[in-house]
This record gives structure tokens, sequence and C-alpha cells, in this order.
């Protein structure tokens, strides 16, 4: 598989980096590396145990991670960027708010020498990043189509999206694609609710109130997926539509065991975490590495909910 350097250094450069990284790899309790994290949001918590099986890898070197919550802020998330370069990290892990509007920070990491880590997300110039991880976004909305051809010869079908967010727009890309051909599989209403419960649930009451009738709801993940739940219960139609979300969240999985929920697509937020540490140490011992890192997905429905654990995430 393709790798690169650090930062795409030239080859005839690498002996000499490794010679001045040796020293600070191989360090004293007074000479931590220091790695900056900043995720779109930290309240869900998908990215909370992202963070925590990467900070379990960073503190057992003994070494320092520095994590940052934007709110859903991008013009936040760029300034947060900054003030952990200005701080002297060695090396940035983020989950851009917006994949295009991070750009400037980015640009400024690659200015001060600090190579870049991105998960769960691609950015709109991936010449700014050493490495990007991330779950089989397309795939997963092709899982969700391809059961809901099984399960239903036709459907109304409403969205919720996230179209600032690379692995949302994937997501409900490889839903529609699956979908194209056939007539029978409408698309009749779509909103914007930023991947978020408490903006899922006034987004589809919206809908609802508009007269549209859907009999499938595809959300670009699970805790909008628990808001749209949320509303089609308050207009007594949770019975009646099939929810799609992705994530493997204990909670979407729970919802499928007691039937509420019809399937999700469950990510690895630990692989994601795991492939990240990896990453990270490889990227600034100047060892080999892979530039984007795939991780398989698998769709949760009735009928495999016993081979997951319903406590925790995969």
């Amino acid at each position: 598989m393709h790798s690169k350097r650090w930062l795409c250094i030239p080859a005839a450069l690498l002996l000499a980096i490794a010679l001045l990284l040796t020293p600070h790899i191989i360090k004293g309790n007074n000479n931590r590396l220091r790695i900056g994290a900043t995720y779109m949001t930290m309240n869900n918590p998908f990215y909370s145990v992202i963070d925590e099986e990467l900070r379990l890898m960073i503190e057992s070197r003994g070494d320092v991670l520095l994590t940052r919550d934007p709110t859903l802020d991008q013009q936040r998330q760029n300034t947060q960027i900054r003030d952990l370069l200005r701080e002297g990290i060695d090396l940035l892990v983020v989950n851009p708010v917006d994949y295009q509007d991070v750009t400037p920070a980015l640009k400024d990491a690659q200015a001060a020498g600090v190579p870049v880590v991105v998960v769960d997300s691609q950015v709109s110039d991936p010449s700014l990043v050493c490495c990007t991880i991330v779950s089989d976004n397309y795939g997963a909305g092709v899982l969700c189509a391809q059961h809901l051809q099984r399960t239903r010869q036709r459907a109304q079908i409403i969205l919720l999206e996230h179209p600032n967010a690379k692995s949302a727009i994937d997501r409900i890309a490889g839903f529609c694609d699956t979908l194209a051909a056939n007539p029978d599989y409408q698309i009749i209403g779509r909103a914007d609710c930023a991947g978020q419960l408490e903006l899922a649930m006034p987004a589809l009451n919206r809908l609802l109130e508009q007269g549209l009738q859907p009999n499938v709801v595809m959300a670009l993940n699970d805790p909008s997926a628990m808001g749209v739940m949320a509303a089609l219960k308050e207009h007594g139609l949770l019975d009646h539509v099939s929810v799609y979300g992705v994530d493997g969240s204990p909670e979407a999985k729970n919802m499928i065991a007691e039937g509420v929920m019809t399937a999700t697509v469950a990510q690895s937020s630990i692989q994601i975490g795991q492939a990240t540490a990896k990453a990270v140490y490889q990227i600034l011992s100047g060892a080999p590495y892979e530039t984007e890192i795939i991780v398989p997905v698998e769709l949760v429905t009735s009928e495999n909910i016993a081979d997951f654990n319903l406590e925790g995430w995969q």
C-alpha cells in the first residue's frame, strides 16, 4: 500500500529527520510528546470513545494529549488549532466541523511543521494532512439502503443530513445512490440536523407538520436517529416508520433489541482510536505509515443484534 513520510518530506531528508526525531521519541520525563486533538463536538459519545482510546496509548507512553471541543463551531475549532500550535504540539488530530472551512487552520499547521491526522472525515485539501482514518461511510449508506430494499418494496423517505461533514455526506450519498435506479423509493423531504438529537427532533417535526408522510427516515448518525424516534413517537408514527442510523451506539442497539429502531450501521470507535494512536507514533518516529485507513462497518438489525454488546461500543 502506498505510504509517505511525515509531511511528505523528500526521501533524501528522511535520515536527517529521523536523527532529529530520535531524541524526541526516546525521551525522558522532561521531554514528553504533546498531541493536540479537536473533534467537531464532544457531546457525541462516538468521539469520546475515540479520544479515550487515543489517550490510553499516549499517556501509557508518558506523553500528553490536549483535547479541545469546538461545539460544532468551525471558527472556534480553527482558533483551537492555532492555540494548540502555539502551545507547541508535535502532532494534531482533528475531526473537522466543516471539511472545507478547516483549511486555513490546516495550512497554519503545515507552515508550523506540525503533521495532521484526520479522523472520521476527509478534508477538501488532502495535501494538508498526513493520514486520514475513517469508517467506510459510503458503504454504511449502501448497507442501510440494501436492507430497506429487502424489507420494503417501496418507500417514502425523509433524509436527515449534515452537509458540512464529509462523513455524513458520504453516508447519505451511499444510501441515495443505491436507491436511485428504482422509482419505487422516493425521497420526499430532507433537513439538516448537524447530527444532533436536539436538532433532529424539531427538524423532523417541521417536515411532518408540513404534511409529509414518510414510512422511512434515514438519519446520518445515531444521535439524530434518536431525535427522529422522539418526533415520530410524539406524532404517533413510531410503529409505522422504519428508522435507520449510523454509529452502532449502545442506545441504538438497545432500541433495535426492543423493536423500536430498524437498523444502524456499526462503526468501531475503538478501532478508529487505536488506529489513530498507531499512526501518530509511526508519523512522529519517521516510520512508514498508511495515508488512508478505512475501517469496515457492519449492519445491525433485529436479526443479528444478539451478536453485539448492547452496553458498549465496538
